[in-house]
């Protein structure tokens, strides 16, 4: 027996390994809008956030709606050429997908990317039809609004305490939170674990594997308890 149903994931930085890419894209976008280029650490802080929210962040002081669009316009032309081989999954996280669906979860994606993005990733690996259910920041509001995780949870039927968030940035694990939902820190992407740490998240872990085992003691001590109570 599991007591999660549903499996919601971070794309960038949690499942696939782009963060390197999503920043030079802004740099890069910043250069040609004669914008100063902001650290690293700025640009990797905003990942996760949907594109026009990350850009206010990051550049709070640009009043010029028709210059922050063409930063915007830059980074996603940038980004797309940076792309051109798409970004690679992380260590272990194709055969632990493809282990939690034979076992039965469903899963769905939650992002910060565009659905036109998302769709053009997931075509890259012929998995258009991977996910059970995915939502996007254009398409709803930016993390950490509860509001996409509502969005799938109404979508699939599936109660807030059956479902998993799984994220890389303060904005997943702030978004599971206030949709009650637990979530798993990852350390590997945008934020570092030990920043992570800082939100509480039900479980932290450096590698994606660590998932896999952590919910299949779950399970197993689920099964014991169902085995006990059934005596």
């Amino acid at each position: 027996m599991r007591d999660y149903e549903l499996l919601i994931f971070d794309w960038d930085g949690t499942l696939v390994d782009s963060i390197g890419r999503i920043v030079a894209a802004m740099h890069l976008a910043a250069d040609a809008c004669e914008l100063p280029r902001c650290t690293d650490e700025q640009v990797r802080g905003i990942i996760g956030l949907g594109l026009p929210e990350a850009i206010r962040v990051l550049y709070p002081n640009l009043a010029d709606a028709a210059r922050a669009d063409r930063l915007r316009r830059s980074y996603s032309e940038n980004y797309l050429v940076l792309e051109s081989e798409p970004s690679p999954l992380f260590y272990g996280v194709a055969e632990a997908l493809q282990a939690f669906r034979a076992e039965g979860y469903r899963l769905a994606v939650a992002t910060g990317k565009g659905r036109h993005g998302l769709d053009r990733v997931l075509a890259d690996r012929g998995w258009l039809d991977y996910f059970d259910y995915s939502r996007c920041a254009d398409e709803t509001a930016s993390k950490p609004d509860p509001l996409m995780l509502h969005e799938i949870l109404a979508q699939s039927g599936v109660a807030a305490g059956r479902a998993l968030m799984v994220g890389d940035s303060s904005f997943d694990l702030l978004m599971a939170q206030r949709a009650d939902m637990d979530c798993v820190a990852v350390g590997y992407g945008a934020q570092p674990l030990q920043a992570l740490r800082e939100c509480q998240p039900t479980l932290a872990i450096e590698c994606f594997t660590e998932l896999r085992a952590w919910l299949g003691l779950r399970a197993s001590e689920q099964s014991v308890e169902v085995r006990a109570h059934g005596r």
